[in-house]
């Protein structure tokens, strides 16, 4: 049982996959809070940051096979709600939104209109909070729950629900307990794509 507040385990590392990486920065740090498993359901807190010069809007992928809600975006800044919609790429390069960002045309994104464009050397920095249903990255495997996703940001951390203890990951992580008592898994993603990450945990008795 891992219980320590603190530790790291080094296992074999997992395969790249072959999707392209949405344009993010070196700062980019995304939550994965893993909600009751037989809801297949994950809360996703999504930090990034624009430095695109001249973006008028930042384009975060709602990822296929995916089915997003409760969404709301904030500017870190101000802490003020930003205005947002879900649109296509091919709808967002057709009206000009897109500029030269390069979106997949049947995708769809999370539009946020920024304060302003962003300036030559500035930043635009923005809190991003979904809900995503999965049962393909999330789901039971006996008396086991499985997150199984591919990850491309560079920061990333797993929150196991309340409960439940790592029984295994594929790649090097740092584990820690939360103050509510649940284990984040942390991993950070030195690849130039995207890495097949696979945590396996079970309920305590």
């Amino acid at each position: 049982m891992i219980r320590a507040a603190f530790w790291i385990v080094a296992l074999a590392a997992a395969g790249l996959s072959a999707q392209v990486r949405e344009y993010v920065t070196a700062d980019t740090h995304t939550r994965y809070e893993l909600l009751a498993p037989d809801t297949h359901s994950f809360k996703i807190i999504y930090e990034v940051t624009e430095t695109r010069p001249g973006a008028r809007f930042h384009f975060n992928i709602i990822r296929p096979g995916s089915e997003a809600s409760d969404e709301s975006v904030v500017d870190r800044v101000t802490g003020k709600p930003l205005p947002f919609e879900v649109i296509s790429g091919k709808a967002a390069v057709a009206d000009g939104s897109a500029g030269e960002q390069r979106l997949q045309p049947e995708a769809h994104y999370i539009r946020v209109k920024l304060v302003r464009p962003v300036p030559a050397r500035g930043e635009a920095r923005l809190l991003i909070v979904k809900t995503y249903k999965d049962a393909a990255s999330y789901f039971t495997e006996g008396p086991n729950i499985v997150y199984a996703r591919s990850l491309g940001i560079p920061k990333n951390a797993i929150v196991l629900p309340a409960g439940y203890e790592l029984v295994s990951v594929n790649t090097p992580v740092q584990v820690a307990t939360e103050t509510d008592g649940r284990l984040k898994v942390s991993y950070i993603n030195s690849n130039p794509g995207e890495v097949n990450v696979r945590i396996t945990a079970k309920k305590l008795p």
